[in-house]
């Protein structure tokens, strides 16, 4: 049966002017452009990925258009992003090497992946997304990134998926997916499928990992909880009680020590294979956004976008800072970071765009605070246009 989606013919031509022209900047100058396109906070994880990130182009230029033997070389790194939710790993990704540096990058949920043979995504399709971002051209893909996100979900201990049958239809455990992981964060040929179907009988192309960067991104919720109970299982009085955290059993918005991501065996204990944790050249700790940061993203990007939204609908709009550090108070209580910002204000929001939006005859929207609640008020020509 025919394929609907062709490749791209290869092109050995437009492959090298494509590695030619890819950005060569230093990681500083790539630093200060993530400043630029509005990303905010996480300066030393920032600089790691940065890092990550030019060394990732430099050594395909080095292959690719100097002839370098990659043997000489040294090898492709992939790295592991752990902290907690909305503190902006997967956002950092898609900036740096999506948007800035241009490189073919897929995002994918890992959680959506099964072991072959079981229901669920086939782990070799992880890649069929990576050809479709470059656009079915096999070549670029080859050099492509690969952002592995809810990277934590596929542990043994993390996966509680229930459901009839559960234990002879799907791979639960998530072991089975880390062992396919295994042979493609090295450099390995894979038989990737051309489209995203389970039927084994479609078109296929082999691609080789030797190029292909892979950066896994995951909240690890409990992970220190599982690290301080490991090394504390031997510790009997002193220093006992100097590993207690400031944080319960059940917190989000957690920050994770160097010495805590940096131990295979923590990763062991939360349910993965120490091999695969060690596929990783570097694993980058995230810190849980303070309120000055969450801030400055609420002003420079979220109340940008809704100032423009209701600008558009001819309405002005203003929002008062008592309201933006509600806001900001709220996200922190509800440990959502960044990710919380916009839903709370479009919450108390929809009820006056609701009315305003579609009467194009102008008007106010003013965002207060009222006995300690968000308030809007809306002033409009209530006459139906």
């Amino acid at each position: 049966m025919e394929s609907n989606r062709k490749l791209r013919k290869p092109g050995l031509e437009h492959f090298i002017k494509f590695i030619r022209n890819l950005s060569a900047q230093s990681p500083r100058v790539m630093y200060d452009q993530l400043g630029e396109h509005g990303y905010r906070g996480q300066e030393s994880a920032r600089r790691a990925v940065c890092l990550m990130a030019y060394r990732h182009v430099r050594r395909i230029k080095r292959i690719y258009l100097d002839g370098v033997d990659r043997r000489t070389l040294p090898l492709k790194s992939n790295y592991l992003m752990v902290g907690p939710t909305g503190c902006g790993k997967t956002y950092l990704v898609e900036l740096l090497f999506g948007r800035i540096l241009k490189l073919p990058t897929a995002l994918v949920d890992i959680t959506t992946y099964s072991e072959t043979g079981y229901v669920g995504q086939d782990p070799s399709t992880i890649l069929t997304r990576l050809l479709h971002a470059a656009d079915d051209n096999p070549m670029l893909a080859s050099i492509g990134i690969v952002c592995l996100d809810e990277f934590d979900k596929i542990s043994s201990g993390q996966n509680n998926a229930i459901f009839a049958g559960a234990g002879t239809t799907k791979d639960v455990t998530g072991m089975g997916v880390q062992r396919e992981l295994l042979k493609m964060l090295e450099a390995s040929e894979v038989v990737v499928p051309l489209e995203l179907t389970h039927s084994t009988y479609g078109d296929h192309v082999v691609l080789s990992t030797a190029d292909i960067a892979f950066v896994a991104a995951g909240a690890f919720s409990g992970f220190q909880q599982v690290s301080h109970r490991r090394n504390n299982r031997d510790s009997i009085g002193f220093g006992r009680e100097s590993s207690i955290r400031r944080y319960g059993p059940d917190a989000i918005a957690v920050d994770f020590t160097a010495e805590e991501v940096e131990s295979v065996a923590n990763f062991q204990a939360y349910g993965f294979l120490p091999e695969l944790i060690a596929r990783f050249t570097r694993v980058v700790p995230f810190s849980a956004l303070d309120a000055g940061t969450l801030k400055d993203i609420l002003e420079s990007d979220v109340i940008d976008r809704m100032n423009r939204e209701f600008s558009d609908e001819g309405l002005e709009f203003s929002v008062d800072e008592e309201v933006l550090d509600h806001v900001v108070q709220d996200a922190l209580r509800r440990e959502t970071g960044a990710r919380g910002l916009a839903s709370t204000l479009t919450r108390h929001l929809e009820e006056a765009a609701f009315d305003a939006f579609g009467r194009h005859s102008g008007g106010a929207v003013r965002v207060r605070m009222k006995a300690g609640e968000i308030a809007v008020d809306l002033d409009i020509d209530t006459t139906e246009s």
